[in-house]
């Protein structure tokens, strides 16, 4: 993995994680941080997936990155700290798999694995965009939280059989697996602010599609499969495109270069770069309303501009069905809200 000259990308003082988070994965994450006694039922998940014995497994069977060993993926994971002025620097360890995989695990201290098979797919500054990726996710707390879809999903086995609990646990399930989809966007996001650089980004959602053959692949065409993913087909195909994402933990990765592409076109990424991003001294204030209220607005926008024959289909047939989603949405925001603040203020 040779390494490029040095070069100088912006830093983000204090920056929150607020600023790459997708709208719908930070409505979630609001909402789970909010939650009395949250924490205490986290500490209690930690200890049933005995978190010390994981770090110990990849401490045993996987090389730990550092000056010594992998001084180019340290050297990497240095630099997105800085960038994304992180106050902990996470662990990263280097696993023998021949499949390309990353991911970030544990809860009180979480840590990033690579396999070895990412590492010789991709080049020094991809690699960047991975490492970002991965940091993002620890920064936000996704390892804990995908730690609850995780026993969830284990429950949701056990219990398939019984039809009224089965179907709601799959429900559940389902909710928080489209959850874990948005928050690999906004991995994707922290890794573009630590790379700063769009063809980079777009380049390692081409690799994981097709792999290390860039010189048979197009960026242009690439994108133009996501197009023609949204508007082909008819209802038939609506349907289809639901059910392949049913128990998918990742977003497809044409459909990933999109939507990176799309945060970037309509100006997400630059107001993030030129220093207008929520800091993390205000998280604390940051409005509980205002987050979902972004997120049903995503949800909104793309409803009626999506191509998808599908969704055209409930359109066109139900009018002003998403208006009146919107305002339910907002309302149940607001009363969500006021509960969560009566409860904080007279928690018996």
């Amino acid at each position: 993995m040779a390494q490029p000259p040095a070069t100088h990308r912006a830093v983000f003082p204090e920056i929150s994680s607020r600023a790459w988070e997708h709208p719908a994965d930070r409505t979630a994450l609001s909402a789970m941080r909010r939650l009395k006694g949250f924490d205490q039922m986290l500490k209690l998940l930690s200890n049933m997936l005995r978190e010390r014995q994981h770090r110990l497994l990849y401490l045993a069977s996987a090389a730990r990155v550092g000056p010594r060993q992998f001084g180019d993926l340290d050297a990497l994971l240095d630099e997105c700290v800085d960038v994304l002025d992180a106050t902990h620097k996470p662990e990263l360890f280097v696993v023998q798999s021949p499949i390309a995989n990353a991911y970030t695990i544990g809860m009180d201290q979480p840590f990033i694995v690579l396999t070895s098979g990412l590492y010789d797919l991709m080049t020094h500054d991809e690699m960047r965009f991975v490492i970002g990726h991965e940091l993002g996710h620890a920064l936000s707390g996704h390892a804990v939280y995908r730690t609850m879809m995780m026993h969830l999903m284990r429950l949701a086995g056990s219990l398939g059989f019984v039809p009224v609990g089965g179907w709601a646990l799959r429900a559940i399930v389902a909710a928080l697996l489209e959850w874990q989809r948005k928050s690999e966007l906004s991995g994707d996001r922290a890794g573009l602010l630590c790379v700063q650089d769009l063809d980079t980004a777009i380049r390692v959602e081409m690799k994981l599609a097709g792999g290390d053959r860039l010189d048979k692949l197009d960026s242009e065409a690439f994108l133009a499969q996501a197009r023609e993913y949204e508007r082909s087909g008819d209802m038939r195909d609506g349907v289809l495109k639901l059910l392949n994402l049913e128990l998918q933990t990742h977003p497809f990765s044409v459909l990933r270069a999109a939507a990176i592409t799309q945060w970037v076109d309509t100006g997400g990424y630059g107001k993030v770069l030129a220093g207008d991003y929520p800091r993390r001294l205000d998280d604390d204030n940051a409005s509980f309303t205002d987050d979902m209220g972004e997120a049903a607005r995503h949800y909104r926008d793309n409803f009626d501009q999506s191509d998808d024959p599908l969704i055209k289909g409930i359109r066109d047939g139900l009018g002003g069905l998403v208006d009146g989603v919107g305002r339910a949405a907002t309302s149940a925001a607001d009363s969500l809200s006021r509960k969560i603040n009566e409860w904080r203020q007279n928690p018996k």
